[in-house]
Formats: structure tokens, C-alpha cells, sequence
């Protein structure tokens, strides 16, 4: 006997699920909202990170600016460069020989001794004290010898004056003596320095060691910024380091001076390679004497007023006044930069 299915089992087995659709499509789309959460929490990690970053360079220019310089140049686009040291150092790794003590100078001047024979075919002074014109004026031709070997004979420019040697290091349009806009010097630059230091570790004389600049001003203003006075002097402390790496003494310099472009070599154009220059005095002892003196306490006073004085060195007008006549800039083509 056959058996007819029941209507309301047949009812019973179809199912249909008319919310299921929905309930996917709203679990689908939770992920988006997870996702667009992650992405602003990272946004604001990196925010916070920029920040602190931010902050922690605005400290480290006002160091920088504490010591006369900055991050960057301004006007240049070059890093603040020293010698020595990597770029952005706080602290200057400068090689200054140790020539302190005596025996420390003894083996210096020993060293220079064979440096001069080997590298210089024997080139020595007649005397270690040098104060008559014409001690000064054999030790000037022997530091123009030394500028034709070492291939700078139309950068390298002497003068006896009532106070000393003056010995003038400067560009030519084609050559300079630093790396733009650095206190970095030359290879060639860097190697005459250090053939003129033996040279130097023979006399007694003290000199001055001065740096100068063009006129062309970096940008800015910032009184705190870097500028030619910093330049200078950097340039100056360059030349005085290379010196010492050669042999001299540390006792040989009396005095290091930035001067930037206040003292032009070439008035006439301000801007010359001329002006851009290393400028070593060597002094007569009692030059040497007198601006230690003046610095210092000195012996012997010339009175100006009742209990007013100072300390006068001798100035022989005639010579001063030939001298200016006698120094002319070699270079006065125009630059392009300091």
C-alpha cells in the first residue's frame, strides 16, 4: 500500500534564511573600519616621531649657533666644515702635535731637520733669530722657493715691513687655497703648509697668523649665524693646525685673528681672489715683545697724559709709507665665491 507524502513535511524542509545575506555583508565590511583605525594610529605615530625630530634639531642649531656657526651655511648650501672632523660635529678633531714640553720640541725640530734635507734639497737659515731686514728678506725668498715647488709661485707673495715678514697665501681666479665656503684647505695648500713648518720650527720668532675673506656676505643676517668672521677664523686655526703637522712648534704663533673682509688686499674690487687669503707675520723680536706687552703687563710705558700710558712700539713713517706702495694684489680678476 503506497503511501502519500505529507504536505506539511514537505513545508518543513525548505528553509529559507532571508536575513543571512545581510548578516554577511555587514561582517564583510568590519575589516575597512579595523584597517582605516590602524592607518590613522600610524599617522599619528609618525606625526609624534616628526615632532621629536623637529625638536631635537631646533636644540641642536641653538648649540650650534652658541658656538658661532650653524646646521647649514646660510647662502652657501654647504655644510659647516672643519678640519678633521666628520660634517655636523660638535667638536673639532683637530691633529695638533704635542710640542709642549721641551723634548717634545727637541725631536720636532730633529724631525724637521731631515724633513727639510729629504723633501727640500737641504734648505737652511743662517740664523735662528732673525732680526735685521735682511735675516727676514733670506727667509722670504726661501718661502717663495718653497711656493714655485709646490706649484703655487703666483699665490705665494712676501713683503719686509717695520714689523716683520708678511707673508700673504691667496687665490687666483684659477686656485683656490680652500674648499668652497670651508675651512677645509687644499691638497696643495695643505702640503705647502707642511713644508714651510719644518722651516719655521728653526727660527725663534713668533708670528701671527691671520685670516681674511672677500666681501661677498652669506645670506641671512642672523647675528648668530655663520659669516666671514667665522670663515676667517676657522681658516686661520686651519692654516696654524697644517703648520704644526709640518714641525713648528706651538710656540711659534702668538696670535690667531679672523678679520674677514676688513682688511681688502685689492680696495679697487672687493670681491677679488686676492682678498681671499692666509696672511702670515712673521714678527721681529721686539714686535713680538710688544704686543705680548700690550696683551699682557707691560715693562715700559710712554706717558700721554700725567698717569695715563702706553705701550709704543718704534714705526718708521717712511717705511710704512714706502711699504704701501710696494704691495700690489697679483690676482685682480673677479670670483665667485669666498
Amino acid at each position: 500500500m503506497s503511501s502519500k507524502p505529507d504536505a506539511k513535511q514537505n513545508d518543513a524542509t525548505v528553509v529559507k534564511r532571508a536575513g543571512a545575506r545581510h548578516d554577511e555583508e555587514e561582517h564583510g565590511g568590519a575589516w575597512k573600519v579595523a584597517f582605516a583605525d590602524f592607518c590613522l594610529a600610524l599617522l599619528c605615530l609618525f606625526l609624534v616621531l616628526w615632532l621629536m625630530a623637529a625638536r631635537q634639531t631646533e636644540s641642536l642649531q641653538e648649540v650650534l649657533r652658541s658656538y658661532g656657526g650653524s646646521l647649514i651655511d646660510e647662502g652657501s648650501g654647504h655644510m659647516a666644515e672643519s678640519m678633521g672632523g666628520p660634517r655636523g660635529s660638535l667638536i673639532d678633531r683637530l691633529p695638533l702635535p704635542v710640542n709642549g714640553d721641551t723634548q717634545a720640541e727637541q725631536r720636532v725640530r730633529a724631525n724637521s731637520a731631515k724633513i727639510i734635507e729629504e723633501d727640500d734639497q737641504g734648505i737652511h737659515l743662517s740664523k735662528t733669530r732673525l732680526e735685521t731686514r735682511a735675516d727676514l728678506q733670506e727667509l722670504a725668498d726661501v718661502l717663495e722657493r718653497l711656493g714655485d715647488r709646490a706649484g703655487l709661485a703666483g699665490h705665494v707673495q712676501t713683503v719686509v715691513t717695520p714689523y716683520g715678514l708678511r707673508v700673504m697665501l691667496h687665490d687666483t681666479e684659477k686656485q683656490g687655497m680652500f674648499q668652497l665656503g670651508s675651512s677645509v684647505p687644499s691638497t696643495a695648500f695643505r702640503d705647502l703648509l707642511r713644508k714651510m713648518g719644518p722651516l719655521f720650527a728653526q727660527i725663534e720668532n713668533q708670528m701671527l697668523v691671520v685670516g681674511h675673506t672677500d666681501s661677498l656676505q652669506y645670506a641671512g643676517g642672523e647675528l648668530a649665524g655663520f659669516s666671514n668672521w667665522t670663515l676667517s677664523m676657522n681658516r686661520a686655526m686651519a692654516a696654524r693646525t697644517e703648520l704644526m703637522a709640518g714641525g713648528m712648534s706651538a710656540r711659534s704663533v702668538l696670535q690667531v685673528v679672523g678679520m674677514a673682509d676688513r682688511a681688502l688686499l685689492d680696495a679697487s674690487n672687493s670681491r677679488a681672489a686676492a682678498n681671499r687669503r692666509i696672511e702670515l707675520l712673521i714678527l721681529a723680536p721686539s714686535q713680538a715683545k710688544a704686543i705680548a706687552d700690550m696683551f699682557g703687563a707691560p715693562e715700559t710705558t710712554t706717558p700721554l697724559l700725567p698717569g695715563v700710558g702706553m705701550n709704543q712700539p718704534p714705526i718708521d713713517r717712511d717705511e710704512l709709507k714706502a711699504l704701501s706702495q710696494q704691495i700690489q694684489p697679483s690676482d685682480r680678476s673677479t670670483p665667485h665665491a669666498n
